[in-house]
């Protein structure tokens, strides 16, 4: 059984054994039982499973950190009287391979403010990007590129 199969089998039980069938206690389950199998992992072998959770968690957090730097961005620009939107589509080389990491870098460009997914192309190399504030083109695929996109693939892909 896989690491991941475990540690679900362990939250399970955890509810089972503190009889608090909830969200919160499934949860604290799982915590407990990455945990466990965290220190006994010289015991089961080693795995990807702990550098792709850390990798997932990372993902999660950087990406709402961004989400809430943008908000403000745009509502700033929104809400003063100078607006310094320069909007413009930019084409953004894709490192990542796989369907799933296309698709996730894809949805985090789109539901961040400011910017929108529109396109990819046949051969799933290019993305086409609209930017609100695209002023510098190297500078928004540098962000994107060092960002999301690095982060996708080391959660999705397993590249660390």
């Amino acid at each position: 059984m896989n690491t991941f199969g475990l540690n679900i089998i362990l939250a399970i039980a955890w509810v089972a054994f503190t009889g608090s069938v909830s969200l919160t206690g499934l949860i604290t389950g799982f915590a407990i039982g990455y945990g466990a199998l965290w220190l006994i992992q010289p015991l089961i072998g080693t795995s990807t499973y702990f550098t792709r959770v850390t990798a997932w968690i990372k993902l999660i957090i950087m990406f709402h950190y961004e989400l809430v730097l943008s908000s403000l961005e745009v509502a700033v620009d929104v809400l003063t009287p100078r607006h310094r939107a320069r909007p413009s589509i930019i084409e953004m080389p894709l490192d990542v391979k796989t369907d799933t990491g296309i698709l996730l870098v894809t949805n985090l460009i789109s539901l961040t403010p400011g910017t929108l997914s529109l396109d990819v192309s046949e051969d799933r190399k290019t993305l086409m990007i609209h930017a609100m504030f695209a002023d510098d083109h190297e500078a928004i695929l540098s962000n994107l590129k060092s960002g999301m996109e690095r982060w996708v693939i080391e959660a999705v892909e397993g590249a660390t």
